[in-house]
């Protein structure tokens, strides 16, 4: 895909809608609103690296209530033509098919490559990639696996929904994160895998978020890796002109 001329790509992830608290998380929302509807104004296409609320289940007949304002705007941004691509995070394992026939947002549960003005992006959530971490992985299949997905669905919503919540701020294994802190690049998994990835197939650039920390991390020459931070600390995001990709704050 070209870019056109004077268009851009833009890259978020990691907002935790909901988290502590839908009250305490609203005004990030309005935040991240208001973002949508200024890049919107020269977006070509925008990518949502995950994990946009702390805790989404796509039950057959209902979705987790609140998030009006972000999915109104999401829905208004798709039906003006600008293509929105989510990838699920860890937080939203169980995204069905609400974001793709209420939003016609198309969503990805695994890394994804794609080509924009000849160069190339390597794009997902991040979580369970590279080394170690195997806890989480192991929590992870666990989470994904058809029959418990099944098995979890039987519980009414309100019951669901509230203990999920309740999972994703107390448990540390079952969110997957890690304390936002550097651990150099020899320690950071997602710079690991990137470089295995590379030793198989160049990529111009790697894009993750579920680090929680803006990263922009030269890989070779001609390879980047960036992770987009998160809507909670630093408002970080990354924008493509076509030419360079570079971490931005809100």
């Amino acid at each position: 895909m070209q870019i056109p001329k004077g268009k851009k790509i833009y890259f978020a992830s990691d907002n935790h809608l909901g988290a502590p608290t839908k009250e305490a998380s609203l005004p990030r929302e309005k935040k991240f609103v208001a973002w949508l509807d200024e890049v919107k104004k020269d977006a070509a296409v925008i990518f949502l690296l995950g994990d946009l609320f702390d805790f989404w289940m796509d039950y057959k007949y209902v979705v987790p209530k609140g998030f009006t304002r972000t999915l109104g705007k999401l829905a208004e941004i798709s039906d003006a033509g600008i293509p929105i691509y989510y990838f699920v995070g860890n937080h939203d394992l169980w995204m069905d098919d609400y974001f793709e026939t209420e939003l016609n947002i198309p969503v990805y549960h695994k890394p994804k490559e794609f080509t924009f003005n000849n160069k190339t992006f390597f794009i997902g959530h991040g979580d369970g990639l590279g080394p170690g971490d195997k806890g989480y992985k192991r929590m992870k299949k666990v989470f994904t696996n058809p029959v418990c997905k099944w098995l979890f669905r039987w519980l009414h919503p309100d019951i669901g929904v509230r203990l999920a919540q309740h999972l994703s701020v107390k448990n540390k294994l079952i969110s997957g994160d890690d304390d936002a802190k550097f651990l150099g690049e020899d320690n950071e998994w997602l710079v690991q895998y990137c470089k295995r990835k590379l030793e198989t197939k160049h990529r111009h650039f790697f894009v993750f978020g579920h680090r929680h920390l803006p990263l922009n991390i030269n890989l070779d020459n001609n390879s980047k890796y960036i992770n987009l931070g998160d809507w909670i600390q630093y408002y970080t995001y990354g924008v493509f002109d076509g030419e360079n990709l570079e971490l931005k704050k809100y």
